[in-house]
């Protein structure tokens, strides 16, 4: 059985106030070229379907017509709701579009039953996991001392009771401990947001989504498939695809990274005014359309210069210089840095000043837990 697997579309997602949407349309479009190319059965797609738990009505268009041209092509759809998306808005009317072929993630409520699919070789146990924070887990285990993800996910798993004489597949949208993540992805406080990926070693596919980073964790078959798109400019040199996983019987895979080229690129350039404006250089390039960060090494200021350069670089989307001047301004950001810190690493900082010791990993849970409620309070 062929699978595609997505993750991270960010639907709706605005870069530098710049919306994407038209990108994002663009891109999805290349991914319905590549279902008709390679031919996939099942289509996984890992969580973060939107930017937002109350999407823009354009996202949620545009979602509905990538759902109906999948539909069309008689292909079996597997969704889960990230950490941006809204848990009850992406299980809406999940019972009724099963007839359809489209598998939506409901909200947990203390277990997880498979989809089974079947192919050539026998059955095939989905396992539909989205996104889960230890509070929504720790209300259906109260025995249980849970208080970190880790072991949140280690009991929702336990608790799937497994066939391991069967072939597997997860879904879930968890970061796990190995994982590269970039600059457009929301990590939670203190770290504790990490999930060993001991707990997913049953499984003989695990299609992970959160980080943005095409990659593995450990083991070819633990893989996160990255956004479609580049999010960040911390992403400009990555190259962003969608991954392709052949199961064959029991023990045998085969995974494939396909290419997806967007409409714009994301790159940054450097140099001088004079350099970047020089007509030889933009136009050999080809930058004028893509998203840009430009980094001048003028050690004057010019005048007007956003308005200048976007005359060439339409979408240029950050500017910046690097010049003496910005240099000697480095200590005070530095101190900004500071503030970069989660809320445990300050008050860890301020509790060994005053204890003369750092907080025990007992402290930083109950800490955690502590810090977690009142930001649930706050949504």
């Amino acid at each position: 059985m062929k699978l595609l697997h997505l993750s991270d579309l960010h639907l709706g997602k605005r870069v530098n106030e710049f919306s994407l949407l038209e990108d994002q349309k663009y891109i999805l479009t290349k991914i319905i070229n590549l279902i008709d190319e390679y031919s996939p059965q099942v289509i996984l797609i890992a969580g973060d379907i939107y930017d937002k738990t109350v999407p823009p009505a354009e996202a949620v268009e545009l979602f509905d017509d990538f759902l109906y041209r999948l539909w069309k092509r008689n292909l079996k759809v597997l969704i889960i709701s990230g950490n941006h998306d809204s848990s009850e808005r992406i299980a809406f009317g999940g019972r009724l579009m099963k007839g359809s072929g489209i598998y939506l993630s409901p909200v947990y409520q203390g277990k997880v039953e498979p989809v089974v699919l079947e192919d050539e070789y026998g059955e095939i146990f989905f396992y539909l996991l989205p996104f889960l924070k230890p509070a929504n887990v720790r209300r259906y285990f109260p025995e249980e001392e849970i208080t970190t993800y880790h072991e949140a996910i280690k009991k929702v798993v336990e608790e799937m009771n497994i066939d391991c004489t069967k072939r597997n597949v997860l879904l879930t949208h968890q970061f796990v401990t190995g994982g590269v993540p970039s600059e457009s992805e929301e990590i939670t406080v203190g770290g504790t947001d990490h999930v060993e990926v001991e707990i997913f070693q049953q499984f003989d596919y695990v299609a992970l989504g959160h980080l943005h980073r095409p990659q593995k964790c450990r083991e070819e078959w633990i893989r996160y498939s990255g956004t479609p798109l580049k999010y960040s400019f911390s992403e400009a040199k990555d190259e962003k695809t969608a991954t392709l996983v052949e199961l064959g019987k029991k023990g045998d895979y085969h995974i494939e990274q396909l290419p997806l080229i967007p409409r714009r690129d994301m790159v940054e350039l450097r140099g001088t005014y004079e350099e970047l404006t020089r007509k030889s250089f933009y136009e050999n390039t080809g930058y004028q359309e893509d998203y840009v960060h430009i980094t001048l090494t003028d050690e004057e200021d010019i005048p007007e210069v956003l308005m200048k350069l976007r005359v060439i670089y339409k979408n240029l989307m950050k500017l910046d210089y690097d010049n003496l001047r910005t240099k000697h301004q480095a200590p005070m950001e530095a101190a900004k840095q500071v503030t970069q810190k989660t809320p445990i690493e300050h008050f860890d900082t301020f509790y060994e000043l005053q204890n003369g010791q750092p907080l025990s990993e007992e402290q930083k849970h109950f800490l955690s837990e502590i810090i977690e409620q009142i930001w649930r309070k706050e949504e």
